[in-house]
């Protein structure tokens, strides 16, 4: 019984320890693309310019990529 008195408040001194676990992990860094219009485009709401580029698909890709799925996952049948 006693045991399980200290495993228990040693559990709840944990949970309350890590509430504010995060809250001082960070650091602020310079941003060293703020304001390029490729990266964050013209305004906040828009979409960044270089998602405007688009790419012919190629079939020999998809392939490829099954092949390493396969490799990766083994085959799987429906």
């Amino acid at each position: 019984m006693r045991k399980l008195r200290v495993l228990l408040v040693a559990v709840v001194a944990v949970s309350l320890a890590s509430c504010n676990y995060q809250k001082t992990n960070r650091i602020e860094q310079k941003d060293v693309r703020k304001g390029d219009q490729w990266v964050y485009g013209v305004s906040p709401d828009s979409a960044a310019r270089q998602l405007k580029n688009k790419y012919t698909a190629n079939p020999d890709l998809e392939v490829k990529a099954n092949k390493i799925r396969e490799i990766l996952y083994g085959k799987t049948g429906a």
